[in-house]
């Protein structure tokens, strides 16, 4: 499941993308108008401008801004920045591996079997999947309301 961390942060990019390369969005607005507790999401933004997808102005004019195109940020960096294993099962994780504590054997599990295969399909739509694209597919419903 997408943790809110996650789903708040990809809901902060996707705003800043709306506004990529315009001024700098302050973090009340984006609070504001995407419904995101602020403290919770000064701490995403944080993160997120440690990571360098995003950079900060200090000031009475400052607040953030994308420090990539929308369409060089891929929702597999996001996650992974936020929340870590994108994999359901830990042993299927390929950034953040680990060994089941119960199982005899991964060669003939077939609960990692079949989770191996979630993980690839999952890992292939996010990794297709850019803040653009998103942006995009929700100018394309609008359009469409």
């Amino acid at each position: 499941m997408l943790t809110k961390k996650s789903k708040y942060g990809i809901k902060a990019l996707i705003f800043l993308g709306k506004n990529y390369g315009a001024q700098p969005v302050q973090i009340m607005r984006i609070a504001t108008e995407e419904q995101i507790p602020k403290k919770f999401l000064e701490q995403i933004l944080l993160e997120l401008r440690n990571a360098g997808l995003l950079y900060s102005v200090k000031g009475a004019k400052g607040g953030y801004s994308l420090n990539k195109d929308p369409k060089d940020i891929r929702l597999t960096q996001v996650i992974r920045l936020l929340d870590g294993p994108i994999a359901l099962l830990p042993c299927v994780s390929l950034n953040f591996y680990q060994k089941c504590d119960e199982c005899k054997s991964e060669e003939v599990c077939g609960i990692r079997d079949t989770f191996v295969e979630v993980r690839d399909a999952m890992l292939q739509i996010l990794n297709d999947t850019s803040i653009a694209d998103i942006i995009e597919k929700e100018s394309s419903i609008n359009l469409n309301l």
